[in-house]
């Protein structure tokens, strides 16, 4: 993470917490010019657009005050997502023997991506999955990113 996602991530945890959630992820990217500042929130249930307005209006003075972008920038509040990128250890260790999709940076087995039952992610990276009752595990350098699959 960096400085201003850390930052903003100590902001927006306890006001979040206030409104009933949890910040998933803070991004600062730069996207067709702009600047934009994005916090994913989640909660058991869901997220809706009120919790979505409740963090996103508690939260604005407090970074208006703070100060942590010197820059102008676009502030967001959105759900993490049904299918939502896992990056964090404790963000696996949650997920666990759920559908997971793993992107690779280059083609592995003749694939870009694998999808089956998250096993285990190990301190150095690596992700297990169970796929037709097989486990495959892909070293760190393959996983481009882990992504929660919605079964149906």
């Amino acid at each position: 993470m960096s400085k201003v996602t850390e930052r903003v991530l100590a902001l927006a945890e306890p006001v979040a917490a206030g409104c009933g959630c949890e910040v998933w992820d803070v991004e600062y990217v730069r996207e067709a010019g702009a600047w934009y500042l994005r916090l994913y929130i989640d909660k058991p249930g869901g997220v809706s657009i009120d919790d979505c307005e409740a963090v996103s209006r508690a939260l604005d003075p407090i970074l208006d005050e703070a100060d942590p972008i010197p820059t102008s920038y676009i502030f967001e509040v959105s759900s993490a997502g049904a299918e939502r990128v896992l990056k964090r250890p404790g963000d696996f260790e949650r997920f666990l023997g759920e559908q997971v999709e793993v992107r690779h940076y280059q083609p592995v087995q003749g694939v870009k991506s694998h999808t089956g039952e998250l096993v285990s992610r190990s301190e150095d990276g690596a992700v297990t999955i169970r796929v037709n009752g097989d486990e495959i595990s892909f070293p760190s350098a393959q996983v481009a990113q882990v992504r929660l699959r919605m079964t149906i």
